[in-house]
């Protein structure tokens, strides 16, 4: 990574600005960000990644902020910089509800935040989506099991605690596959909603269409009326005797 480290200095140049600053930011406000790295012991920024902005390549964009590889006090880390346009003010928020989902080994270990960037472990891996695509040969089947359990195991752990993450409706940009599997970016999350993490990364998984397509290519899909009957009971009732029901129909459990 250091061969491709750009440091504090250089952040607030062209092209790097329009990340610090994205989509764009004044030279005073550039400024305070770099200020505010410096306190959280940031060395500087890789600028890697399969998604690009202003053709920069970065780990990944939401509407709240962009998320970069960067380096802190010789440990890699993710950061993710607040949005000059986001809906909110501040990272805070967002940074004491992913701290809420480590409390049940739930998404990226939270390191620290500050009013604009939330500093989180690095997960390398890829996309689920990108990771089922490519599974292939002896043994996809009982990987691509085991995975989907490991993803509704966190969701029934998110339902226990009432955090909702948001967006496992599109669970396709939402879960890292590497080292380990991994749930990720808690920016739509609240306390203040019913929980529906089991039933949306569930439909997303068997009975949307981009990842359920892949899905039933490698193992036996549930029959759909039969799903959606445990999920109905699941959403009444959030038991772990309703979800290990869910395990069951979905071939998950034995």
């Amino acid at each position: 990574m250091d061969s491709s480290l750009v440091p504090l200095s250089k952040l607030a140049i062209e092209p790097y600005s329009s990340i610090l600053g994205y989509p764009k930011a004044t030279r005073g406000e550039l400024s305070k960000r770099i200020m505010e790295l410096k306190k959280l012991g940031i060395k500087g920024v890789s600028f890697t990644g399969t998604t690009t902005l202003n053709n920069v390549p970065v780990l990944g964009k939401g509407y709240v902020g962009v998320v970069v590889l960067s380096n802190q006090r010789k440990k890699t880390v993710a950061l993710k910089i607040r949005r000059m346009d986001a809906s909110r003010p501040e990272m805070k928020s967002e940074a004491k509800l992913l701290r809420l989902a480590n409390e049940v080994d739930v998404g990226p270990k939270l390191i620290d935040s500050s009013k604009n960037f939330i500093i989180m472990e690095y997960l390398e891996g890829k996309k689920i989506i990108d990771w089922i695509r490519d599974l292939k040969g002896k043994g996809s089947a009982a990987k691509l099991r085991s995975t989907i359990l490991k993803v509704l195991e966190d969701c029934y752990s998110l339902d226990k605690i009432r955090l909702d993450h948001g967006e496992l409706s599109h669970i396709h940009k939402h879960v890292i596959v590497g080292k380990k599997t991994c749930i990720i970016d808690f920016e739509s999350a609240s306390v203040n909603r019913r929980t529906s993490n089991v039933t949306s990364a569930t439909q997303s998984i068997f009975i949307g269409s981009g990842i359920a397509n892949m899905v039933k290519k490698i193992i036996k899909v549930p029959n759909r009326k039969k799903l959606i009957a445990s999920l109905k009971k699941y959403k009444n009732d959030q038991s772990r005797k309703n979800f290990e029901d869910v395990l069951q129909v979905l071939g998950l459990k034995k």
